[in-house]
């Protein structure tokens, strides 16, 4: 049998163009233009302007990723591509690329569930998911713990997922109430640098022992920090802002190590694996080490540049798919905003 082919993949569900090149589970190369700093005057992702900057971008991050691995357009013998969840403007941008790439080509396309992606990156860096492992997935709009078996072909599986706001984007509004600036997340993380991550007793939402024990809820903590924030400029004091977020940080590392380890142990899985945006956060990452080392787990969290989204995981995606048989998309496939992961293939069709 001959190599597998050399799969394109695109992403554009948010403010991230993406192109990476995978074959048989190596990464050749890959290249991300961000979007982040036109948004960042709003406090948060504008979707007209995101869908702008993926136009402009598509191309010189397909060509930037296939010169990173030497290669050219006629050695793809796939393209991979989001077609959702996201924003909608945005992933049609992204899934039009693709289709003409494909068809230009003349090679068979693909369509990609955004999150299934984040799990396949880490294919890229520790090789196979071990069939069984407890996936957590946390980033600015999904926090979710998923039990995975096959990425390719089997079902996923949701333990839990967030009732409201998700992880990241607890941290994108409670850093706009401390005067952090946007993205949320890596100001967090900056500021709670110089803190203390006992100095403020923020909440651990969904811990007690009538809650169900792996969905998620950080609308309430998010409340908490905005509270404790307006007290104290009520009160004319100074507000100390890296106590702060490393409380909170804390209080959310707390909350997602706490039910992932926990997840591993009721179901009987040897491996967590981290995923997502929020899976660069310096505590997260060292709270979720020192828990799985305790309980005897075995962790896997991507390497920082691909815990953000990208084009490499979903070339990964693609990749598996290729290499398990699956079914190509259909040439009418479509975008879905909304939806829910269940499979690692998405082919919508519009009605």
């Amino acid at each position: 049998m001959g190599r597998s082919p050399v799969v394109l993949g695109i992403e554009s569900s948010c403010d991230e163009t993406g192109a990476g090149l995978v074959r048989e589970g190596r990464l050749l190369g890959h290249a991300v233009a961000s979007s982040m700093d036109e948004h960042a005057r709003f406090g948060g992702v504008v979707p007209e302007i995101a869908a702008r900057a993926h136009v402009h971008a598509a191309t010189p991050v397909v060509r930037r990723a296939l010169a990173e691995a030497g290669l050219t357009m006629s050695d793809i013998g796939a393209v991979a591509v989001t077609t959702g969840p996201g924003l909608s403007g945005a992933l049609q941008v992204g899934v039009a690329a693709a289709k003409g790439l494909a068809y230009a080509l003349g090679v068979p396309l693909y369509g990609v569930h955004h999150l299934a992606g984040h799990v396949a990156a880490d294919t890229l860096e520790h090789g196979p998911l071990p069939d069984p492992c407890v996936v957590l997935i946390v980033s600015g709009g999904h926090t979710s713990l998923l039990l995975v078996r096959d990425l390719a072909r089997d079902p996923i599986v949701h333990l839990g997922d967030t009732l409201d706001d998700a992880a990241g984007e607890c941290f994108d509004k409670v850093a706009r109430v401390f005067g952090l600036p946007y993205p949320g997340g890596p100001a967090v993380d900056r500021a709670a640098r110089d803190g203390d991550p006992r100095a403020v007793a923020f909440p651990r939402p969904m811990t007690g022992p009538r809650d169900d024990p792996w969905t998620f809820s950080f609308s309430g903590l998010k409340t908490a920090a905005a509270r404790w924030a307006e007290r104290h400029r009520a009160a004319g004091r100074p507000l100390p802002v890296a106590d702060g977020a490393a409380s909170l940080q804390e209080a959310v590392a707390d909350v997602l190590t706490r039910k992932a380890v926990a997840a591993c142990t009721e179901y009987g899985v040897g491996t967590l694996v981290v995923v997502g945006g929020v899976a660069a956060n310096s505590r997260v990452r060292s709270l979720a080490e020192e828990r799985c080392a305790a309980a005897g787990i075995r962790l896997r969290v991507p390497p920082l540049r691909l815990c953000t989204d990208n084009g490499a995981m979903i070339a990964a995606i693609g990749d598996l798919l290729v290499r398990a048989g699956a079914e190509p998309a259909p040439l009418n496939v479509s975008v879905d905003p909304s939806a829910p992961l269940e499979y690692a293939a998405l082919h919508p069709v519009a009605a």
